[in-house]
């Protein structure tokens, strides 16, 4: 497998409509799958569509992450083909997001909560699931990659978009500041 280049912000492949794969048991599309789960690893991220790396197809890779307590365990993976998303009730969560293809940017995204999740996995499973939290947005911003949404037409507020570091150094900054009251 091989590292593949994430296309950036104002590439148009980025803002079209990601055709259905056909056949989800091809071996190019398992190879693709393999790679992209390389260079998301390497990026690092926690999911990728195909779009992302030059190829307008239906299909995401992501990190499956049972939560965010900071341990450090093994990368979990899974490809998912021709992935369709319904969600659970109308519960929003607002969330922070940032994206490979936005370099180092971040801001603050109003995802559903709660969805079901539904595809093909390259040998030819189909899944059917319900993910929440941190996993379902996830899932939205990829699937959002293959309709040619980024994650800053989600926004409502520009004023929470800011660079990383910048942002994690404010709330550590706010942090300090409420723990000494």
């Amino acid at each position: 497998m091989s590292l593949l280049s994430v296309l950036r912000m104002g590439d148009p492949v980025l803002r079209g409509i990601a055709a259905p794969v056909v056949d989800p048991t091809d071996s190019a599309i398992g190879a693709l799958a393999e790679s992209m789960m390389e260079t998301m690893i390497d990026a690092p991220g926690v999911g990728l569509a195909a779009p992302q790396i030059g190829h307008s197809l239906r299909m995401i890779v992501m990190r499956l992450i049972s939560d965010r307590s900071g341990v450090d365990e093994p990368p979990r993976m899974i490809a998912l083909i021709n992935p369709e998303l319904e969600a659970i009730g109308t519960e929003i969560e607002f969330g922070w997001e940032g994206c490979l293809s936005v370099p180092e940017l971040r801001g603050v995204v109003p995802r559903y909560a709660r969805i079901t999740y539904r595809g093909w996995l390259p040998d030819g499973t189909r899944v059917e699931s319900e993910a929440e939290g941190f996993q379902a947005r996830i899932l939205q911003h990829e699937v959002d990659h293959l309709d040619g949404i980024l994650y800053l037409d989600r926004m409502r507020d520009f004023a929470t978009l800011g660079y990383g570091p910048e942002i994690q150094a404010a709330a550590e900054a706010a942090q300090r500041s409420d723990d000494a009251l």
